[in-house]
């Protein structure tokens, strides 16, 4: 609580002499937020792994269609 009224007052003390708003400044600090970290890259395995499970489910689209297909046809062969 004490560092962010500090904060506060730092930046509208920046800001005076710039001729921005406190909030201005303070939502430009860097140091201000330490949480946000970038997301780690995936790695190599990670990569294989969507990939394989991508193109399994490429296949089973694949065959659901395909089976779909052959049905209408059998139908339409039938009703006929």
């Amino acid at each position: 609580m004490n560092s962010c009224l500090t904060r506060f007052g730092m930046a509208t003390l920046l800001s005076l002499a710039v001729g921005l708003s406190p909030v201005t400044v303070m939502a430009a600090d860097p140091a201000a937020n330490p949480a946000v970290a970038p997301a780690p890259a995936p790695t190599q395995a990670d990569k294989a792994v969507k990939k394989t499970k991508k193109d399994q489910k490429k296949a089973d689209k694949k065959a659901n269609k395909k089976a779909k297909k052959k049905v209408k046809a059998t139908q339409t062969s039938t009703a006929q």
